[in-house]
């Protein structure tokens, strides 16, 4: 027995619903086990499910129900523009990381006079940074990094998935990139404190990798350590942009001030108004 598509939808979005999971993780599961835009999915929803979909689909649910994040499930998230292949070894890429690699851009494009500039990624998880810097602005040589070798497996494959040419190195935080001078350095570090593990959704701290989550010193660790080490590997002019939690503008702003005396530091808000991204610009 089968279902239509939309009475496996409306069955699936209400017993995530009743299990406190966000409902339109059915529909992202429905457009991929149908391989159905959202505008086909719609105007199909009559269409009745083969076999071989119906199990594929409630077979899925059910790991949505355990309360493993759709993207997990699917095994992959669009960022940017691009398709990524995610799992457990990296965070799911999220829209005002969108924002970040947008306002890197935007800022290169004024401040560099040549094209061929170079970039590092620090802590690159899924590469979702690094390859769209890379598709967007191909003549730049982007190295990314990662201290999991897990993570740097899957970056990889994205990599090569988006035809996107960039260098990869395994190590912590500057250490792979400490030989080098460079143009441009982004990073989105782990920056949630410890003690607010208890305000996180289950479905993210239960399966989203907790090393790329967390960071000593109240979420500052990385911050810290990053201001410290990168002045002497900033070539003139130079950026550094990085993601930071929405509480901690002042606290990374001010890292980032003391390190680079002399550079334009800007923190800047998401879509959603809160603080969420530092531009640190130093200039010739």
């Amino acid at each position: 027995m089968t279902e239509k598509i939309y009475e496996a939808l409306q069955r699936a979005s209400s017993l995530l619903e009743q299990q406190g999971i966000e409902p339109h993780a059915a529909q992202l599961l429905m457009e991929f086990v149908t391989q159905k835009s959202r505008a086909s999915l719609f105007a199909d929803v009559q269409e009745q499910l083969t076999g071989e979909q119906h199990k594929d689909f409630w077979d899925k649910t059910d790991e949505l129900l355990e309360g493993r994040p759709v993207q997990y499930v699917i095994g992959e998230e669009g960022f940017y523009g691009y398709t990524f292949k995610v799992d457990e070894n990296v965070l799911i890429p999220r829209p005002e990381t969108e924002e970040l690699v947008y306002g890197a851009l935007e800022r290169s494009q004024k401040l560099f006079a040549t094209k061929k500039i170079t970039v590092a990624d620090i802590g690159t998880g899924s590469g979702a940074i690094a390859v769209s810097f890379k598709r967007e602005w191909s003549e730049a040589l982007v190295t990314a990094t990662d201290i999991s070798e897990g993570a740097l497996a899957i970056a990889k494959h994205n990599a090569k998935a988006n035809d996107a040419d960039v260098t990869f190195r395994q190590g912590d935080l500057t250490a792979p990139i400490a030989k080098d001078k460079w143009d441009v350095v982004l990073s989105n570090p782990p920056y949630i404190a410890h003690d607010e593990a208890n305000l996180m959704s289950g479905t993210v701290l239960d399966h989203e990798p907790h090393n790329a989550l967390f960071a000593d010193e109240d979420g500052l660790y990385f911050y810290r350590k990053l201001a410290e080490t990168l002045p002497p590997l900033m070539n003139k002019p130079s950026l550094v942009a990085v993601e930071i939690g929405y509480l901690q503008g002042p606290d990374v702003h001010k890292l980032f001030t003391e390190a680079f005396p002399e550079a334009l530091v800007e923190t800047v808000k998401d879509i959603n108004g809160k603080d969420r991204m530092i531009f640190c610009e130093n200039r010739e």
